[in-house]
């Protein structure tokens, strides 16, 4: 059966139709929309899809824009809509947030992902998982699935941004990561790109100590092409991890029926 997976974020809708509910599916179609022209799905690039037979989703953009992804597939399919949140566990996973539930659904779903890549490669490890996109997450689990913690830092746009509003005189152009800056540009650049560098490095370093092994790093998100010149420690940039998560958890909801 068709199945429908949809990763809402903080600036975009991105959604992907699959052959079937399992990892490793063929994707048939996908596509994405900024979060303000949502409501042309139905009439746009949903409008000729094949309707899927089951579809799961996670977001971050809160209720009112889940509704407006939801009242899209109502007017296009007759499909029941279920979404991920976050859980004391779930697909292999045990999160030990102090309260589960306040988990962003994306980060929670990334790692069930990044677990199952590394398992199915016949690897089994502590793991570093990096989200870069509006916000930048960047979480620990150990070698058996718990979730030991994150840290949650500003993304590149946000950290320029609050740069240019909390500093007399100071525009934000655009400019080039550099070892040693010698620019306005250039150095606002490589500071939000080396911060974040730098809390990956730190994290790995943690999960090194914490657990006795080397982490596997896996990174995702839109601006993580961005990072990927840029870092130290060895990783894997995998653009799909979100809905690679979103496939794991179907397959166990769902089934292949």
């Amino acid at each position: 059966m068709s199945f429908l997976a949809i990763d809402i974020g903080n600036t975009r809708l991105k959604w992907a139709l699959y052959a079937r509910p399992e990892p490793g599916a063929e994707v048939l179609l996908h596509g994405a929309e900024f979060l303000e022209q949502i409501e042309t799905l139905a009439d746009g690039p949903w409008a000729q899809l094949p309707a899927p037979r089951r579809m799961l989703g996670c977001t971050v953009a809160g209720d009112a824009v889940r509704r407006r992804a939801e009242e899209q597939m109502e007017e296009v399919w007759d499909l029941p809509t279920q979404w991920v949140y976050a859980s004391a566990a779930e697909a292999g996973m045990t999160n030990g947030y102090d309260h589960p539930t306040r988990l962003g659904a994306d980060r929670w779903v990334a790692m069930i992902g990044a677990r199952h890549r590394m398992l199915a490669a016949g690897d089994s490890r502590p793991m570093v998982v990096v989200m870069v996109g509006t916000a930048v997450t960047v979480e620990a689990v150990d070698a058996g699935g718990r979730f030991l913690g994150g840290f949650i830092l500003p993304g590149h746009g946000i950290m320029l941004r609050a740069l240019e509003s909390g500093t007399a005189g100071l525009h934000v152009p655009t400019g080039d990561v550099r070892e040693f800056p010698t620019n306005t540009s250039d150095g606002l650049t490589s500071g939000g790109t080396f911060a974040i560098a730098g809390a990956v490095e730190r994290m790995v370093q943690h999960v090194r100590s914490h657990c006795g092994a080397e982490p596997a790093c896996y990174m995702t998100g839109g601006a993580g092409w961005k990072m990927a010149p840029h870092m130290s420690v060895a990783f894997e940039l995998v653009d799909s991890l979100i809905f690679d998560g979103l496939l794991v958890i179907a397959a166990q909801r769902f089934g292949s029926t």
